[in-house]
């Protein structure tokens, strides 16, 4: 454990510690101490230095505990977990696994955690903002003997996978925003991004990343360009380390379920929570914009538009919804 970590968990309850006691602690002299504080600033941390009182975190912060993550995961899903990682700081929990784990045997998981990335990934190569220790950044690799059906219904099961996640912690508003966008009172609270590694038509590997904000700090916030939401007003309810657990628990459930009959299982729940079915709606596709009005999702998983009095389903695009 680095220096620097340790000193996150001595400063992660929100109390104020003195310079010579963290010293003490980490074995390094009061000005060691100081340099290392800047460090963690560099790193989005708020933490106030008080003549007299010492240093505090301007927040406590719930840091990630892979044994308690691997304890609370579900026995019936365990045995397929062969590893479950707890990283500081990363480029991306996805592309860590891709390096790491890939090719993965059918049937079989690996997870992967941060507490930061440092090049997180969203949809069309859009960063997905990933400061330190203030929200999920969660990503498991599985391996199929053979895809069924396409990847953008793998998308849309595992955005049903992460409502039931956080509905089993007591965060029932949350709704789908096609294809794989979590929104919370109409913002956008999760992502999903879907990787695949190997052949679609025989044996491969996906990564399914997820980005889940809980409490989004301003500093970091200054640098999304959409409308976002966090959980932040359910704060004294959600634990991290309960959620990760819950996602994978759901992921790994959803996973098998896909494995064995695709996305039909998905398809009536994923209806109830469609955050945007009859709204106004411009699709941006390769071959233009579409404007009309969102009619759900097909057997395929694909969106259903209407437009000029015609539906037609498109399977890749992207939504914008608009405001008469």
């Amino acid at each position: 454990m680095t220096t620097r970590h340790q000193l996150i968990q001595l400063l992660a309850d929100g109390a104020f510690h003195s310079g010579e006691s963290l010293g003490e602690h980490l074995g390094i002299s009061r000005a060691a101490v100081w340099k290392q504080i800047r460090a963690l600033n560099d790193l989005g941390l708020d933490i106030h230095a008080v003549r007299g009182r010492g240093y505090r975190l301007l927040s406590a912060l719930e840091l990630l505990d892979q044994e308690n993550i691997q304890q609370t995961i579900s026995a019936s899903y365990s045995d397929c977990l062969e590893s479950c990682e707890v990283m500081q700081t990363l480029d991306s929990t996805s592309d860590h696994l891709r390096r790491t784990v890939i090719p993965v045997q059918a049937g079989r998981a690996h997870a992967c955690l941060a507490e930061q990335q440092q090049a997180g990934r969203g949809r069309r190569g859009r960063q997905w903002v990933s400061p330190y220790g203030a929200n999920l950044y969660l990503s498991l690799a599985w391996g199929f003997d053979d895809v069924p059906g396409s990847l953008s219904g793998l998308s849309l099961a595992a955005g049903v996978a992460v409502i039931r996640a956080l509905n089993s912690i007591g965060v029932p508003d949350a709704g789908l925003k096609w294809p794989n966008d979590i929104l919370l009172h109409g913002g956008k609270l999760a992502g999903i991004l879907v990787d695949l590694a190997g052949e679609i038509t025989g044996p491969c590997s996906v990564i399914i990343g997820v980005g889940v904000n809980m409490k989004m700090p301003a500093q970091a916030a200054s640098k999304i360009d959409q409308r976002w939401s966090d959980l932040s007003d359910y704060q004294d309810k959600v634990s991290r380390n309960k959620l990760a657990a819950g996602l994978l628990n759901e992921l790994l459930g959803m996973l098998h379920e896909f494995s064995q009959h695709g996305l039909s299982g998905f398809l009536d729940e994923w209806r109830r929570y469609d955050a945007i079915a009859g709204q106004a709606v411009s699709l941006h596709t390769g071959q233009g914009m579409i404007q009309g009005t969102v009619c759900g999702i097909d057997e395929q998983g694909g969106l259903q538009v209407k437009s000029q009095g015609k539906i037609n389903s498109y399977h890749s695009g992207e939504i914008s919804v608009r405001i008469a």
